[in-house]
């Protein structure tokens, strides 16, 4: 049961994805509520059928005071779609900075692309330009309903109308 449920905070702002059986766990506990359930999957015991959830949101508002995407290695290679910014491929990948550290490039979302070992090494200690090597896109920071909708692989069509709203800008 590798199916994931979209958790809305009290006022149905996208909060996290957990699991099917956390979030079932959280609504049998009357601590969230079923918003959308699966048309086509059910939980089943020896005497009773449960509706399988898809979206809840908790009863209670929770309070984060930075709702942002992580950078880590897998997402930025999430991001990038697992392949080489500069040749597609989608082997033997590593990160790499856009403006070397040693010419004072930062380790940030706006540095950092997913490179194959052997575009990294062709490009060495230059910039794309200087190396001839153009991106296919330019790196970016994800904005957490992004992250969410696109790059978390467990998106349902009933997440949608929770996940299309914009975010506000702080």
């Amino acid at each position: 049961m590798g199916r994931k449920v979209l958790i809305l905070n009290q006022d149905y702002s996208a909060l996290s994805i957990c699991s099917v059986p956390k979030a079932f766990l959280l609504v049998y506990l009357n601590k969230a509520e079923l918003v959308a359930e699966s048309s086509n999957y059910f939980l089943r015991t020896v005497s009773t059928e449960f509706p399988m959830p898809t979206v809840i949101r908790l009863h209670r508002y929770i309070h984060l005071p930075y709702k942002g995407v992580m950078m880590t290695r897998q997402n930025i290679f999430k991001r990038d779609g697992h392949r080489c910014v500069y040749c597609g491929l989608h082997e033997e990948l590593t990160l790499d900075h856009v403006l070397p550290k040693s010419r004072g490039g930062r380790t940030s979302w706006d540095n950092l692309v997913t490179a194959c070992k052997r575009c990294n090494t062709r490009k060495g200690d230059y910039t794309p330009e200087e190396a001839l090597m153009p991106m296919r896109h330019r790196p970016f920071k994800p904005s957490f309903i992004m992250f969410l909708r696109d790059y978390s692989g467990a998106t349902d069509d009933s997440w949608m109308p929770f996940l299309s709203k914009r975010e506000k800008v702080s």
